[in-house]
């Protein structure tokens, strides 16, 4: 069991596996860029799976695969199957924007995968591509009806922006009424490749009252260690969530660290790395000093996301995008 200096458990790792996307959100990766990780400084497969297991002897009990893309790595499916072969954690998510899973959903099920996030902040195809800049709408549903057809955990991502979505919140929220999932609205975050938010972002008061006025809704409050608010429809099925990302009222019980796709972990999301594994398993280093590496980031782990935003800016270092963080 890890405790950082502020007496959390960590025991939750979110792996990116590649800062690559083939949708260019604007909140995340804006059209036009370009500068993605030469594919030499991505961890290989081999290198993530003797990470993974010193994560695993540490007591990191889930797995969170994210990207940029999961997906869009060839050998991701490879990976989770040894993964799970190797039974290194208690549970194993991923979060994907659907575009290229739904092909792999049936062997996603068969593993027994613990739950799939699916980022999607409309319902309607044409508000897609604007957010998107792509005409993937179709496939993003393939991917969500063959993941409830397969009886896999399934929540939806929404992140809510102020100039281009907000009309579609009630829609969204619909499909919590109308399925057993559960529909989650995310504060906007600064990781747009310009470090900007818009000054008339909704915070998740505002998403909690614009929410109230069409669904009947009733707190079950935060999940264990979880980030987001969680409020049960009357009488529906689903539920819907509002995660306070950029308010950061949630830290307190923060239980994660995030690996970016070129090995470096960072021990919360407006932090700058603390300590670069890629550099140890190209060097060769052992087991022993993988894991005093993992526990020395660890240590230096912030009380809440402010504070390390604070100690970032500092320091002159800045994220860029969502993608290079590991979302």
């Amino acid at each position: 069991m890890i405790k950082d200096t502020h007496g959390r458990t960590i025991d939750y790792v979110r792996l990116a596996v590649t800062d690559r996307c083939n949708l260019r959100c604007t909140y995340c990766l804006p059209e036009g860029f370009t500068n993605f990780l030469p594919r030499t400084d991505l961890l290989t497969y081999e290198e993530l799976l003797r990470m993974l297991t010193n994560l695993s002897a540490l007591g990191i009990k889930k797995l969170r695969i994210t990207g940029g893309e999961p997906f869009v790595r060839a050998d991701l499916m490879t990976l989770i199957e040894e993964i799970h072969a190797r039974k290194l954690f208690e549970k194993l998510h991923i979060t994907t924007n659907g575009v290229l899973a739904a092909p792999h959903i049936p062997r996603l099920a068969a593993l027994g995968i613990s739950g799939i996030n699916i980022s999607l902040d409309t319902a309607n195809a044409e508000h897609f591509k604007a957010i998107t800049g792509r005409d993937n709408f179709d496939q993003v549903m393939a991917t969500f009806h063959a993941a409830l057809a397969h009886n896999i955990p399934t929540r939806i991502n929404t992140v809510v922006l102020s100039d281009k979505n907000t009309d579609d919140l009630i829609p969204m929220g619909r499909m919590a009424e109308n399925h057993p999932i559960e529909v989650r609205f995310i504060e906007e975050m600064p990781f747009n490749g310009k470090g900007e938010i818009n000054s008339n972002y909704w915070n998740y008061q505002r998403i909690l009252l614009h929410l109230s006025q069409a669904f009947d809704l009733h707190p079950e409050g935060f999940e264990n260690n979880g980030t987001a608010m969680r409020y049960r429809i009357a009488g529906k099925q689903g539920k819907i969530g509002i995660i306070p990302a950029y308010s950061r009222t949630f830290c307190g019980t923060c239980n994660r660290l995030r690996i970016n796709p070129k090995g470096e972990i960072a021990t919360c999301l407006y932090s700058a790395p603390e300590a670069s594994l890629f550099t140890l398993l190209r060097g060769n280093a052992t087991d022993v000093e993988l894991r005093a590496a993992i526990l020395s980031a660890v240590s230096k782990k912030p009380v809440n996301g402010h504070k390390a935003e604070e100690q970032m800016l500092l320091s002159n270092k800045s994220h860029n995008t969502m993608a290079a963080i590991g979302g």
